[in-house]
């Protein structure tokens, strides 16, 4: 035991160096951790046009149940050219990639799961997705409407549309169910459903024939002409003739997009309980730019702030992943570090697996600030390392919402279409369907990546999407989600 030292050198004695502590881990870096490239990313600042107001009445019919899907446009570049495989596979998912190469996806036959490295496990069998460009790489596709990527809507109610009522960006490698109709004529089509809804009865069929074909763009313009030619507001019209389902699935396709993301929070935030799993299926699988754009939407249309919405209503690690995520500021470079890759790996297993106990802001840092092609480069270089895949790992660290969340976004980056895929699946097992969650994901994704969704379901479930839809709906609700999912 060291003497005690006289007070005037106290602070001196405190100062005194203390010998360092080397990890034991194989390849911990000893020196530290490098910087974190990029980060917070550059040019992301999102500037928005004025806020407006939509004209959507309070009274709007709530979502019920909880769900916990949606995803950001696109899927993700192949990681660089990196590789993954030579693995034995230990099954899983059917239509996942074969060892030692990559899958032919869409339209991949059904196989193994995705290959493990040696002595250890995969990632949980999830499907591997194939090279695609993820949301802010350069490969984008112009719109035809919508903000950005194209013209505002000249018809919008009140003016300009504030808000964007498409997908911010559409990348290659995956494609929407609903595309925007050829010859497009709003002032016809307000006619066609003024006259569906006129006299007695609703006809429904002609209010499906319409409002399945045509993109959210389109309905928007659709909304104003049908204002300009009758003074009468649509959405207004069509709360009085429909019901229940049916109700609530064509109120959502006439939301514009970036309201409906808004909405949903709100609601899932709104009274008694909070359904997390929309926070997470929101918040955890947008864009940065489509992040930003629904923190505005909602401070505007509905006058709160959806961070502090979201401090009230969560708590704990959970709600720091959720205001992370709010942030709309994780890394978005198409280009992957394959260092940095390694080295967060050994970052989460030494916060994890490789201590007792767990670090979770380790977690939380990483899953909340890389891009997806990195953290999938890292859950590739975790499974090398580790002979466990991360997925599993974060099962056995962490339980509850925070789980949910953290395998949410992990899920994002292996393969996005599946991770819907598979929220579509359990909103419809089993006794019951919950509505909200079919509804939000059909809605939310029709104009993405519904295609491929529709395609990896096939290949996971051995059944396809609109077998499903068709045997938990009926009536004019299942006629619609069928025209709008497709076969």
């Amino acid at each position: 035991m060291p003497p005690v030292p006289d007070p005037r050198t106290l602070a001196d004695w405190f100062k005194r160096p203390f010998p360092n502590k080397r990890m034991s881990y194989p390849g911990y870096p000893p020196t530290g951790y490098p910087p974190f490239p990029g980060y917070p990313p550059a040019g992301q600042e999102s500037s928005f046009p004025p806020p407006g107001q939509y004209p959507y009445p309070s009274g709007f019919p709530p979502m019920g149940g909880g769900a916990y899907p949606a995803v950001p446009s696109g899927g993700f570049p192949g990681a660089g050219g990196y590789t993954p495989g030579g693995y034995p596979a230990p099954g899983g998912y059917p239509g996942a990639p074969q060892p030692g190469g990559a899958p032919s996806y869409p339209g991949v036959p059904p196989g193994q799961g995705f290959g493990a490295p040696p002595a250890g496990a995969g990632f949980s069998g999830y499907p591997q997705p194939p090279p695609q460009s993820y949301g802010g790489g350069p490969p984008q596709v112009p719109l035809s409407g919508g903000f950005p990527g194209g013209q505002m809507p000249s018809q919008y109610p009140g003016g300009q549309a504030p808000y964007s009522s498409q997908p911010a960006a559409m990348t290659q490698g995956t494609q929407g169910t609903v595309r925007p109709a050829a010859n497009f004529d709003a002032m016809r089509d307000a006619e066609i459903l003024r006259k569906a809804m006129k006299g007695f009865g609703t006809d429904e069929q002609a209010i499906v024939d319409v409002v399945a074909s045509r993109s959210n763009d389109q309905r928007q313009k659709i909304k104003a002409a049908f204002k300009t030619m009758y003074g009468k507001d649509l959405i207004k019209d069509l709360k009085s003739e429909l019901s229940g389902n049916m109700e609530e699935l064509v109120l959502a396709l006439f939301m514009p997009t970036t309201y409906y993301d808004a909405w949903s929070l709100r609601n899932a935030m709104k009274g008694a309980g909070t359904q997390e799993r929309v926070l997470i299926e929101i918040l955890c699988t947008r864009t940065n730019q489509e992040i930003q754009e629904i923190v505005r939407c909602y401070q505007s249309e509905f006058g709160r702030d959806l961070e502090k919405d979201i401090r009230s209503d969560t708590s704990g690690h959970f709600e720091r992943l959720l205001v992370s995520m709010c942030q709309g500021n994780r890394d978005e470079n198409q280009n992957v570090n394959h260092q940095l890759a390694q080295e967060d790996a050994q970052r989460l297993y030494q916060a994890g697996e490789g201590r007792l106990g767990t670090d979770e802001s380790c977690f939380n840092m990483i899953l909340a600030t890389r891009s997806f092609p990195q953290l999938k480069a890292t859950m590739e270089a975790y499974s090398r390392m580790a002979n466990r895949d991360l997925l599993s790992s974060v099962g056995r660290e962490f339980s509850g919402n925070v789980e949910n969340g953290l395998k949410a976004i992990l899920q994002c980056a292996l393969n996005r279409p599946a991770f819907f895929a598979e929220r579509l699946y359990y909103s419809m097992k089993g006794a019951g369907t919950d509505d909200s969650t079919l509804v939000r994901i059909v809605v939310t994704r029709s104009e993405i990546d519904l295609v491929q969704i529709k395609q990896i379901f096939t290949q996971m479930y051995q059944k396809t999407l609109s077998t499903m839809i068709a045997s938990d709906t009926s009536g004019d609700y299942r006629k619609l989600l069928l025209a709008i999912v497709g076969q």
